[in-house]
C-alpha cells in the first residue's frame, strides 16, 4: 500500500521547486515526489499575499508545516496567526541569513510555531525524511480541491482523503450538495490504484457529478458523516492584531477546511454565522474568519464549531 505525506511550504514558498516536481497550479501550487512507496507532496499558497484564501487552504492539505521565513513583514505575521489559528503544531521552522533570529522568535512566541523543529535551510530536507506518514481508521472521506472534465473519462475530482480509506467503486455523497458519486477509478501520481488511505493525494474519475457542480472545499464521504447547515456557533476568540470591533449584521468570508463562503455575524455572544449558501462541517472543526479587504491583518480570529 502507497503511503503519503503532505507539506505546506510557507514564507519563500519557491523552495518547494526543490523539493519535487510542479504539478497542478492554480491559486495554491502542488509539487510532488515518489521515494520507494510514499509519495511526499509539497502545496503552496500562490495566491497570497494578492489573497488571504489561498494561505487557509494551503495549510488546511497539509499535515506538516515547511515555514522558511526570509523577511519580517505583516505578511510573515499573517502566516504565523494561520499556523496558529488552525493549530498546526507540526513543522520545521528555518530562515535566511537577513532574517534577525531573534526578533522572529519575539514573533512565534506563544504561537505553536514554537514548538517546530528549527533547522538550517540546508538540513530541510534531511529533517522531512525523518517524519513518518500518519493515518487513522475513520470512516471514509475525502477533500476537493480541483475538479475539471476529461475528454473520454468524465469529471475528475483532484483532493486528499482526510479519513479512513477510498476505494474504487465506492458509492458515496458530495456536501453540501447531498449528490451519489459512484467512485469510477483512482489515481495516485498518475499510476492507477484500487484504493487510497488517508492522507493521500488523489485523482478520482467519478460519475454522477459535473465539473460545475463540485466545488474547492466540497467533502466526498459516507452519507451522514457530514453535517451541512446555514447557521453555524463558534468556541470564537479574535485575533489580538485585530482592532476593530465586531458587529451583529457584519459580513466576512469564513474558511471551513477548503471552504471559503461568505457569512454575517448574526449573533456575537455567542457567535452565530449565518452563510449565503451551505457549509458542510464537524463539529469541532476550526472556522477562521476573514476580512480580505483589510488593510491591516486579514484574519479576525478562529475557533471551533460547536
Amino acid at each position: 500500500m502507497v503511503k503519503s505525506i503532505n507539506f505546506v511550504v510557507l514564507g519563500k514558498q519557491d523552495i518547494a521547486a526543490e523539493f519535487g516536481k510542479k504539478g497542478t497550479v492554480t491559486d495554491i501550487s502542488l509539487y510532488d515526489r515518489k521515494e520507494s512507496d510514499i509519495i511526499k507532496t509539497w502545496v503552496t499558497p500562490s495566491g497570497f499575499p494578492e489573497k488571504i484564501q489561498p494561505l487557509l487552504q494551503a495549510i488546511n492539505l497539509a499535515e506538516f508545516v515547511i515555514l522558511f521565513v526570509d523577511k519580517l513583514d505583516k505578511f510573515t505575521g499573517e502566516q504565523i496567526i494561520a499556523l496558529d489559528s488552525l493549530k498546526k503544531n507540526k513543522g520545521i521552522l528555518s530562515h535566511s541569513f537577513e532574517v534577525d533570529e531573534s526578533k522572529l522568535d519575539t514573533m512565534i512566541k506563544g504561537t505553536v510555531i514554537e514548538n517546530y523543529v528549527k533547522v538550517d535551510f540546508d538540513k530541510i530536507k534531511e529533517e522531512m525524511d525523518k517524519i513518518e506518514p500518519a493515518s487513522n481508521e475513520s470512516p471514509k472521506e475525502m477533500v476537493v480541491d480541483h475538479c475539471f472534465d476529461v475528454k473520454g473519462v468524465g469529471t475528475v475530482i483532484l483532493g486528499k482523503v482526510t479519513a479512513g480509506k477510498i476505494k474504487q467503486y465506492d458509492n458515496l455523497k458530495l456536501y453540501p450538495a447531498g449528490s451519489d458519486v459512484l467512485i469510477k477509478s483512482i489515481q495516485m501520481h498518475d499510476d492507477p490504484v484500487s484504493e487510497a488511505i488517508v492522507p493521500a493525494r488523489v485523482g478520482l474519475a467519478v460519475k454522477g457529478v459535473k465539473p460545475d457542480e463540485v466545488g474547492r472545499g466540497d467533502i466526498i464521504s459516507k452519507e451522514n458523516t457530514v453535517l451541512v447547515n446555514s447557521e453555524i456557533y463558534l468556541e470564537f476568540t479574535k485575533n489580538p492584531f485585530y482592532k476593530n470591533e465586531l458587529s451583529e449584521g457584519q459580513m466576512c468570508l469564513v474558511s471551513i477546511g477548503l471552504q471559503i463562503k461568505a457569512a454575517k455575524f448574526s449573533s456575537i455572544n455567542p457567535l452565530k454565522l449565518t452563510f449565503e449558501k451551505p457549509v458542510a462541517y464537524h463539529i469541532g472543526d476550526i472556522a477562521v474568519i476573514l476580512k480580505p479587504e483589510s488593510t491591516t491583518i486579514r484574519i479576525l480570529g478562529s475557533g471551533s464549531v460547536k
